[in-house]
């Protein structure tokens, strides 16, 4: 079967890193924590994608650090709520995709410095 990716087009989609609700909205993902790991889910690199319409929707795409995550079935439900919270939000979709699979390099120097990795 051929892959479906286009070459040339990032495995990540860009966030809206330029609408105003975008620190906001990253603040609210970082009060969610993997109940296994000490480190909010921005930090841990799980969070891939802001996207943030003009009728401030936000749509994340995010993964687990494993597919077997305890949590999976809950985890977008707990960023949903959080990012729901967010003053001005109108709607929240959170999707878990798979690729690319999370990996350790995905962390933020903090998440490496508080887990011991550095």
């Amino acid at each position: 079967m051929p892959d479906t990716q286009l070459e040339g087009t990032p495995l990540i989609a860009p966030s809206s890193t330029d609408h105003p609700l975008y620190e906001q909205v990253v603040e609210a993902c970082r009060s969610v924590y993997d109940p296994e790991i000490p480190v909010n889910i921005y930090d841990l690199g799980l969070v891939y994608t802001v996207a943030i319409d003009a009728e401030n929707a936000v749509d994340i795409k995010m993964s687990l650090t494993a597919p077997g995550c305890p949590v999976a079935g809950e985890m977008p439900g707990w960023v949903a709520d959080a990012v729901g919270a967010v003053p001005g939000v109108k709607q929240v979709d959170v999707d878990l995709v798979w690729e690319p699979q999370w990996g350790m390099e995905m962390m933020s120097d903090e998440a490496r410095l508080e887990l011991g990795f550095m």
